[in-house]
């Protein structure tokens, strides 16, 4: 057995006794649906030929109250199946959910990197969808389908083994056909996945950019590039449907050549007497009784396409190792005092040839306050985000307090390290929810607090709601300055010992920068900060600068040591 399948099949596990319920339903209801044919032929072929009409009549009325009573039982079995089966189904999607979105909170930026945001959503939604209505409607159209298949096959052979033969032997033409065809529809299916998955996409990228595409009036090119892949999904839609149109009306041919076969052998049999009529009837029963569980099987066959193709897609997501996580020896960080040392570090992206950087060998003292600078391109967002371990560097180490940030756990490490970007996201929902999410057990006066410190309690008093005042998605109710204050406020809460400032108040009017660079000042006192500046007259101060090259470090000193130097730094402030 494959990892795979025992990874499907422990999702079963939680709910095996919902499971078996199920599974004893659909076998009742099997059953049930091939005594049916077996009353009537006992009728006709007994109690009607046998028995005083007076004795007819009673065992008629009996047979009736306990078909009334076979009806109730079908009703009830049939019922759980559709009610309970459906919800082991959904059980289990919300299992699988959880656990694939837990996994994907595990994955580095790096993996997000090379992923799109609506692919992803897809195999979360669509994909997960599938599997689990593979798996409570697999197992019980199975389990109906074998049952009335072997159980119509062993009643028609006592009733004539000769027709039943001859009806039979249309059946292995039949399934080779299907088998050839299923090939073909599980790569229709693939790609039919991977097509709707780059159109959610589309969706997503264009959705979330749309005041950039509206500003650019470029909503024909945003419709010419949906139509791209719009015009991919309908030709893979088109491939799939026409594989699909040809399983099913070829296996509904076959299914009116078996009943060509019934009548000119059965009339033949009744001309000469092989077989009786009311054992005829009874076998025409049988055989309508025999095509719904083939088409069951068709329909499962499907649906086991269908859902196979999505569990692969689930599975190509779990099965994919997060290349940053914890180390069997790791320990949780406590409070860190804040020394960072670089140590030989290099990195390179997985995707690149080059080296973003190499031999940076860099000492940020506890509490000091340092400025890293450079051209755009050179790696000075990457350098910091090495720090948390965002990305892990290709070579060298990073050490904090003297232990290598992989001795430490990533949540303890994560918690001591506050990051203030250029590009602030903000979740939908209201200030208190986003503010809230630097320490989710803060209280309101806590919120608050955090607030006056950021400078962002004014005007958020001054918002229809205040704290409850429902911002919008990414804060698009908010304006530039107002959203970066919330986001300093969310680390004021976290209170970490290190913060990174990357680029923070490069977008924002003087007025706006003013405030939050007040706000940014507060924030850092005694604590280790680095900031990635955009405007160097902002950084005078720092006690370190560093200048950042192609290479790795160029220069570093205090603004007045690095002017006198005439150097890259002296260059870049007078260019600034």
């Amino acid at each position: 057995m494959s990892s795979r399948t025992k990874r499907l099949i422990s999702y079963y596990k939680p709910y095996k006794k919902l499971f078996i319920a199920d599974m004893l339903c659909a076998f009742m209801v099997a059953v049930i649906t091939l005594i049916y044919p077996l009353l009537i032929r006992y009728v006709t072929n007994v109690v009607l030929v046998d028995y005083e009409i007076g004795k007819a009549m009673t065992v008629i009325i009996k047979l009736c109250v306990a078909i009334v009573f076979l009806s109730f039982l079908e009703f009830a079995c049939n019922y759980f199946v559709t009610y309970k089966g459906h919800m082991m189904g959904a059980k289990m999607e919300y299992d699988m959910r959880k656990d694939i979105f837990t996994h994907l909170q595990k994955m580095p930026f790096s993996f997000y990197d090379n992923q799109k945001t609506g692919a992803l959503m897809s195999r979360v939604t669509n994909d997960l969808f599938d599997i689990t209505e593979l798996c409570h409607h697999g197992p019980e159209d199975v389990v109906i389908s074998v049952i009335k298949f072997v159980g119509a096959f062993v009643i028609l052979i006592n009733i004539n083994l000769w027709l039943t033969l001859i009806v039979f032997s249309v059946l292995p033409f039949m399934f080779v056909f299907a088998l050839k065809m299923k090939t073909k529809m599980h790569d229709a299916s693939k790609k039919n996945r991977a097509s709707i998955a780059g159109v959610n996409a589309s969706i997503e990228d264009n959705l979330s950019g749309i005041r950039v595409v509206t500003s650019f009036a470029n909503e024909k090119v945003e419709i010419a590039k949906f139509q791209e892949g719009n015009n991919k999904w309908l030709s893979t839609k088109n491939d799939s449907y026409t594989r699909m149109g040809m399983f099913h009306s070829g296996l509904n041919w076959f299914m009116s050549i078996i009943n060509v076969v019934l009548l000119c052998f059965g009339g033949i049999f009744i001309a000469k007497n092989i077989i009786d009529t009311a054992d005829f009837l009874t076998f025409i029963l049988y055989i309508n009784n025999l095509i719904d569980p083939i088409k069951k099987l068709i329909n499962f066959t499907e649906q086991f396409q269908n859902g196979i193709t999505g569990f692969e897609r689930f599975m190509e997501i779990m099965e994919l190792e997060p290349d940053i996580k914890d180390t069997d020896m790791a320990v949780d960080a406590g409070v860190l005092k804040g020394e960072i040392c670089f140590n030989n570090v290099a990195f390179k992206y997985s995707d690149d040839k080059e080296e973003v950087f190499k031999d940076v060998n860099l000492k940020i003292n506890e509490g000091e306050y340092m400025a890293l600078v450079g051209m755009s391109g050179v790696g000075k967002t990457t350098l910091c985000n090495l720090i948390p371990r965002f990305y892990e560097p290709t070579n060298g180490n990073i050490t904090i307090d003297g232990s290598n940030v992989k001795d430490y756990t990533l949540k303890s490490l994560r918690r001591n390290i506050g990051v203030v970007a250029q590009d602030v996201y903000l979740f939908a929902g209201t200030v208190l929810e986003n503010v809230s999410y630097g320490r989710e057990d803060a209280t309101y006066e806590e919120v608050v607090k955090a607030c006056k410190s950021a400078n962002a309690h004014e005007f958020i008093m001054n918002l229809p709601d205040g704290y409850n005042t429902y911002i919008g998605q990414r804060g698009v109710k908010l304006s530039g300055g107002q959203k970066q204050r919330l986001s300093i406020a969310r680390v004021f809460l976290k209170n970490p010992s290190i913060l990174i400032f990357d680029e923070a108040t490069s977008a924002l009017d003087n007025e706006s920068e003013r405030i939050v660079k007040d706000a940014l000042e507060r924030l850092a006192q005694n604590r280790t900060t680095i900031v990635i500046a955009h405007r160097l007259s902002t950084i005078k101060n720092a006690n370190t600068i560093v200048v950042l090259g192609e290479e790795g470090i160029v220069e570093q000193g205090s603004h007045k040591e690095l002017i006198e130097k005439k150097g890259a730094y002296a260059t870049l402030y007078n260019t600034n």
